[in-house]
């Protein structure tokens, strides 16, 4: 009786130490890393792979297993870290961890291209933010013209990290006030040149929908100052597109000789000089072309099937260009 109870007892111990044992283990692999830590903000890059991401966290003591991340996003059916951001602490244990990346991100990545104008921006944010109709209407209409300089053309083309419930005002602030911080590299040298700020945007925005790409902008904005010099209608087909407005085909379907005809101010075949305001948001290239024009006699230009630029100093020149490329 008195070798059964000891038994009993070792056999008890043994259990014991195995229970605790498997509780450290687990508290060291799924357990939190630190208790009592503030939340956080941790960005997951739009290119980083899971184990990158994975890797991240375990160098800034998030978690304390990659293993048992594994197994706790497994378990949620997860088998990505969406990119965004994400409020996490090193007090969450794995199964918080996985709850919090299985929601998917607080903040998501917009990227807006160059080139797009306001309606197209409204779109994509929609998109990635969610917005209902109403909201997006209300981007469109209200909250990218509450100041008339503002109506288009500084929603400025960029990739940026936006909390999914801000609201689309702030949005639009947002996009302006990067608009701002790019600009305020190139005031400077606008001031110096007597060009004013909204001009350069203008004119931008012509290159950015006219140029096949970069490459081409300093000679489009040599031609379009010539233009201008010399008291000629500016002729963009860029403008009419916006002018006419989304098609079936989209907001910059190629124009019709009718739609040259377009009775607008933007309309650049009927009225000399530069529209109302930006027809779209230009980039750095675009806007740099503008204060840095190559220097060129040519007033007309076109682009081959290739995409390659052609220009002439003469409508007789142009009109050959025409013939030979295109």
């Amino acid at each position: 009786m008195h070798t059964r109870y000891v038994m009993r007892i070792v056999v008890f111990a043994l259990v014991g130490m195995a229970i605790v044992g498997c509780l450290v283990v687990y508290g060291r692999l799924f357990g939190a890393p630190q208790g009592g830590a503030p939340l956080e903000l941790f960005i997951v890059a739009r290119d980083a792979s899971y184990g990158d991401t994975v890797e991240r966290l375990l160098a800034h003591g998030f978690i304390r297993s990659r293993w048992a991340l594994d197994v706790a996003l497994g378990s949620r059916g997860v088998p990505v870290i969406t990119s965004g951001g994400y409020s996490i602490s090193p007090s969450f244990d794995a199964w918080d961890m996985a709850d919090v990346f299985s929601s998917g991100p607080t903040l998501v990545w917009v990227i807006i291209p160059e080139g797009l104008r306001k309606e197209e921006t409204a779109d994509i944010l929609s998109r990635e933010l969610a917005w209902d109709k109403k909201a997006r209407d209300a981007w469109v209409a209200t909250y990218t013209s509450t100041k008339q300089e503002y109506i288009e053309g500084v929603y400025f083309p960029d990739t940026y990290l936006i909390p999914k419930n801000e609201q689309p005002e702030e949005v639009a602030l947002r996009l302006q006030r990067r608009f701002e911080e790019i600009f305020a590299e190139y005031a400077k040298e606008a001031r110096a040149q007597n060009i004013k700020w909204d001009t350069v945007i203008k004119i931008a925005s012509l290159i950015q929908r006219e140029a096949a790409g970069s490459e081409d902008m300093p000679l489009i904005a040599g031609v379009l100052w010539n233009r201008l010099a010399k008291g000629m209608k500016l002729d963009i087909d860029a403008t009419v597109q916006y002018a006419r407005g989304h098609t079936g085909s989209g907001w910059w379907a190629p124009i019709t000789p009718q739609d040259k005809s377009i009775d607008s101010p933007y309309n650049t075949y009927r009225y000399k000089g530069l529209p109302p305001h930006p027809i779209a948001s230009p980039g750095r290239a675009a806007i740099e072309a503008v204060l840095h024009s190559a220097e060129t006699d040519c007033v007309y230009y076109l682009h081959d099937a290739l995409k390659r630029i052609h220009c002439a100093v003469t409508y007789e020149e142009h009109k050959k260009n025409i013939e030979k490329y295109l």
